[in-house]
């Protein structure tokens, strides 16, 4: 399994979460959420990107993050 990469954009208050090679970004489909999904040229979701991620960005010290394998 490959590594899951997480970025998060202080300037553009975006988190980046992708699940396979950023490269292989093909089309974006929102969800009205303030989230868009990133898919590769098969349809498959490769990642997502959270808009307006924290409340405060200039408040954030550590990015906290959870991560659960089953």
């Amino acid at each position: 399994m490959d590594k899951i990469k997480v970025i998060y954009d202080r300037k553009g208050n975006t988190l980046n979460v992708w699940f396979d090679d950023p490269k292989l970004e093909f089309s974006c489909e929102e969800t009205g959420d303030e989230v868009i999904l990133v898919k590769d040229k098969r349809g498959r979701i490769i990642g997502f990107e959270k808009l307006n991620y924290l409340k405060q960005p200039s408040d954030l010290k550590e990015l906290e993050v959870e991560s659960y394998v089953r």
